[in-house]
């Protein structure tokens, strides 16, 4: 059965039936987590930037923090961005931060401080796609806009026991107007929240709980014995492997970071001098990292001593960090365009800087 042909098998009244399980299941079990709690659509808006590529179970923390300092609009979009990255630091992915610093000032500038309630201007918004957009407005304000995320995305492809790619335009195609087909005329944000729920619990990646599932009298998938191989999986390229160093360079009682610059990772956070290398032996990085801390910040070093050695991955990266201790014999000026500050130890706190140039501050104290 081709794609747009599988929408069949969901006529009027299956969809109607699949709603009210759907939707009674959800009022039972019904994760009590905190942006769940309230119909602001700024909250509501805070969590789904939050939880982009985020287990539930780390955003939970940042989210209450964050709004305590941030409650509303206004207070976000006059806040400093370093303490909105601050507020932000391990979380990952800070481009969504400053997205949604800038999306609030444009709130406030354009649309007096009140989040818009239209699909077009929300779609306007820094950081702001399809699927996020239909999710605040739905909750919040019960628009009736579908949407499709890894989760219910997984269901989808399930329930209709398609076998094609769900990224393809395809599969995309047929999921999003899937998606549109099983909204009801109103609680748009309970049924919208209740298939997220269901896929992130029950219909999971591996080993769905399907005697559990609400939907499991509806599921192709289930009834044909296709959940292991629905959905098909994406293909992954393989990750590029990379050699850098970092420098913890000390000038008397401080410490020099570098602001990571535009464009590149870590955009507007604070950094270590970090470079990355090519050569081989022990001497010639040492040689190579002091021109490259030179070409970076101006600063004339001297390497002391290896301290540790860091692998962590960023994307499709696969990066080993070497870390090293050194002084600096002359600061010098950096090249325009570079921001550097020289910052006693305690100051360190108050900077934002990536998850791995916090745990190399912590080599420090």
């Amino acid at each position: 059965m081709t794609g747009p042909a599988l929408l069949d098998l969901f006529d009027s009244s299956r969809r109607r039936s699949l709603r009210g399980r759907l939707l009674r299941w959800f009022a039972r079990h019904a994760r009590n987590l905190p942006w769940r709690r309230t119909r602001d659509p700024y909250a509501v808006w805070l969590s789904e930037i939050m939880l982009q590529q985020t287990q539930v179970a780390t955003v939970e923390g940042y989210f209450e923090r964050f709004l305590a300092r941030f409650p509303d609009i206004r207070t976000l979009a006059e806040a400093d961005e370093q303490e909105v990255l601050r507020l932000w630091e391990g979380l990952g992915y800070y481009r969504r931060a400053r997205q949604l610093h800038r999306a609030a000032q444009i709130v406030v500038a354009e649309h007096g401080g009140q989040f818009p309630q239209t699909m077009e201007a929300v779609r306007n918004l820094p950081g702001i796609g399809r699927y996020t957009a239909g999710a605040v407005l739905s909750i919040a304000f019960d628009v009736r806009a579908p949407i499709l995320e890894a989760n219910t995305q997984r269901l989808f492809c399930r329930l209709l026991g398609y076998q094609g790619r769900p990224d393809s335009t395809e599969g995309q195609r047929l999921l999003w107007q899937f998606a549109k087909m099983l909204l009801p005329r109103k609680d748009v944000g309970q049924l919208n929240q209740a298939l997220m729920e269901l896929g992130s619990e029950i219909c999971t990646p591996r080993a769905p709980a399907c005697p559990e599932c609400p939907a499991a009298t509806f599921c192709e998938a289930q009834r044909r014995g296709l959940q292991a191989s629905i959905p098909v999986p994406k293909s992954r390229s393989a990750a590029t492997e990379l050699r850098e160093a970092a420098v913890l360079l000390k000038h008397k009682d401080r410490v020099l970071l570098v602001r990571c610059p535009e464009g590149g990772r870590w955009a507007g956070l604070w950094d270590f001098p970090r470079v990355g290398l090519t050569s081989e032996t022990s001497d010639r990085q040492a040689a190579e990292l002091t021109d490259k801390v030179y070409h970076l910040t101006g600063a004339r070093i001297e390497i002391d001593r290896h301290l540790h050695t860091l692998r962590h991955g960023v994307t499709r990266y696969r990066i080993t960090l070497d870390c090293y201790a050194a002084h600096c014999r002359t600061p010098g000026r950096p090249p325009a365009g570079t921001e550097v500050q020289w910052l006693r130890l305690a100051e360190l706190a108050d900077y934002p800087l990536n998850a791995t140039g916090r745990k190399l501050a912590q080599l420090l104290s």
